[in-house]
């Protein structure tokens, strides 16, 4: 009777135990599923901040970029037209100017640093072609080749700003 006693108590503590480590088991299994949806949910929520932001700047520079078009159209006209189309189209420009720089600075905060780095470059871009459209109006020697050079330069700033965006979104976090 002695021997069966020990060996129920001994059973008995030893399904104690089992349950004991079970449930401590069953409950970091769980914390650890919940950590991980969570993590989950804030690298989504940070990709699709991201893809706004890039999305923005991205909009935003083909503004931009449809008004320099316009530009070389100017050029290709009447040259009585000229000074005072490319006037407008600097008022254009310094309206869309704006709006780019303010995504352009929230594309820098979203990060990650590659593609900060190119909309960095992206928006000295802008200001260079920008700023190279004033001495067309003065048909200043040299200043449609500074134009062109400067203008072509936005446009292979703004595919490295591009590509950049694609790699940092198709990137596992």
């Amino acid at each position: 009777m002695d021997s069966t006693l020990w060996v129920a108590v001994f059973t008995g503590g030893t399904a104690v135990l089992a349950s004991w480590v079970t449930s401590r088991g069953t409950a970091r299994a769980a914390r650890i599923q919940v950590e991980a949806s969570s993590r989950a949910q804030q690298l989504d929520h940070i990709r699709e901040l991201r893809r706004a932001a890039y999305a923005d700047v991205i909009e935003r520079a083909h503004e931009i970029a449809e008004l320099h078009f316009q530009v070389k159209g100017a050029l290709a006209g009447p040259d009585e037209q000229l000074v005072q189309r490319i006037k407008q189209l600097r008022g254009e420009l310094r309206v869309a100017f704006d709006p780019l720089m303010r995504c352009i600075r929230l594309a820098i905060l979203e990060g990650p640093t590659r593609v900060a780095e190119a909309a960095e470059s992206l928006s000295q871009s802008v200001i260079t072609a920008n700023r190279a459209l004033h001495p067309l109006e003065e048909s200043g020697e040299g200043a449609l080749a500074a134009y062109e050079s400067a203008e072509g330069e936005f446009h292979r700033r703004l595919d490295k700003f591009t590509a950049s965006a694609r790699e940092a979104l198709s990137r596992p976090q």
